[in-house]
C-alpha cells in the first residue's frame, strides 16, 4: 500500500518507515534484514534469483546423473538384437532428460554458481550412479542380456534420482526448481513400474 505523505509529510514518512520495519516481506520477497541461507543477492522480481545451497546441489548432482542416464540410453540404443519395447524406453529417456539438463544448467548459470562436477565422485557408492564396472557390464552385455541389464541398472539409476528430488522437495527453496524435482519423482515412478513390468514379462 503506497501511503499518501503530500498532508502530512512527517507523519506519513514515519508511517513509511515503521511499515518498512515491520513488513514481512522486502522487496525481494525476503523477511526484511534476514538471509534465509540464500547466496543470491540479484533481481527484485526473477524467481530465478530465489535459490538456496540445496537448489544448487540438486541441479548440479541432476546434471551428472541425468548425463549418465543418457550415456547408459545410447550405449543400448547402439547394440543390435535389443528389445524394440527398451530401446524406445531409452530414447524416451533422451528426450526427456536432455532438456532438463538444459534447464538445470540455465539455473545455475543464472545463479552464479559455475557448474563443478568434483563433489560427485561418490554418488556412485551412495547408489545414486552406475559404477565403472557396471557401465563396462552393459556396453559389453549383448542382445536379451543388454536389455535386461539395462532395465535393471536404470531401475536402481531412477531410484536414485527419486532420493536426490526428494531432498530437494524437502529442502529447496527455488519454486522452479522443486516443480521440477516432483516432475522427476512423478516420471521416473512411472518409468520405474514400467521397466519393472518390462522385466517381468521377458
Amino acid at each position: 500500500m503506497k501511503l499518501r505523505t503530500t498532508a502530512l509529510p512527517a507523519i506519513g514518512l514515519m508511517a513509511t518507515i515503521l511499515l518498512a520495519g515491520c513488513t514481512s516481506t522486502g522487496p525481494s520477497g525476503e523477511m526484511s534484514g534476514m538471509d534465509h541461507g540464500s547466496p543470491s543477492a540479484t533481481s527484485d522480481s526473477d524467481p530465478a534469483a530465489d535459490f538456496n545451497d540445496a537448489d544448487v546441489a540438486f541441479a548440479m548432482s541432476m546434471i551428472v546423473h541425468h548425463q549418465q542416464a543418457i550415456e547408459m540410453s545410447d550405449v543400448l540404443l547402439e547394440k543390435d538384437g535389443v528389445d524394440p519395447d527398451v530401446a524406445e524406453l531409452a530414447e524416451t529417456i533422451k528426450d526427456a532428460q536432455q532438456p532438463e539438463i538444459d534447464t538445470m544448467t540455465q539455473w545455475l548459470d543464472d545463479w552464479g554458481q559455475p557448474m563443478d562436477s568434483s563433489g560427485m565422485d561418490g554418488m556412485d557408492h551412495d547408489g545414486m550412479m552406475m559404477s565403472e564396472d557396471d557401465m563396462a557390464a552393459l556396453e559389453s552385455a549383448t542382445g536379451a542380456e543388454a536389455s535386461a541389464l539395462f532395465l535393471e541398472q536404470m531401475i536402481i539409476h531412477h531410484e536414485g534420482a527419486i532420493d536426490m528430488a526428494e531432498t530437494q522437495v524437502a529442502e529447496g527453496q527455488n519454486p522452479d526448481a522443486i516443480a521440477l524435482a516432483e516432475k522427476i519423482i512423478d516420471d521416473q515412478s512411472a518409468e520405474i513400474q514400467q521397466m519393472r513390468d518390462l522385466l517381468a514379462s521377458s
